[in-house]
């Protein structure tokens, strides 16, 4: 499976990619909300690992801007975020994220998201 993780945090990312590497997935990394629409509008993945706060826009804005495009509204997205809002899960899912993770993520909870 053809993967984009999306996190301006490039340790996590790093972490997220090698795990999901392990499984035999095929990864890119993206730091910032603009080369995360960058690189789905150039070649929709089979799915995305979106960060909610991210530089250039937040993972909301590139959420509703996937969902609402006929090029990409049909690729899964999952949330991974360490936000502690209580509101923000349900808000997700309503805009169309398959999955919403907090972080920190247990690799085994990440690989079964992904596999769902």
């Amino acid at each position: 499976m053809n993967i984009i993780v999306a996190d301006d945090d490039k340790v996590l990312s790093k972490m997220i990619c090698g795990i999901l590497s392990e499984g035999g997935h095929i990864t890119v990394a993206a730091y910032d909300s603009m080369q995360t629409m960058m690189f789905v509008m150039k070649q929709p993945p089979d799915l995305v690992l979106l960060d909610i706060n991210m530089p250039g826009g937040t993972g909301l804005d590139v959420l509703r801007r996937l969902k609402n495009s006929t090029k990409t509204k049909g690729v899964p997205i999952i949330i991974i975020t360490g936000s502690t809002d209580e509101k923000l899960p349900d808000e997700v899912l309503k805009l169309g994220a398959t999955h919403f993770l907090s972080k920190p993520i247990l690799p085994d909870v990440l690989l079964q998201a992904v596999r769902d």
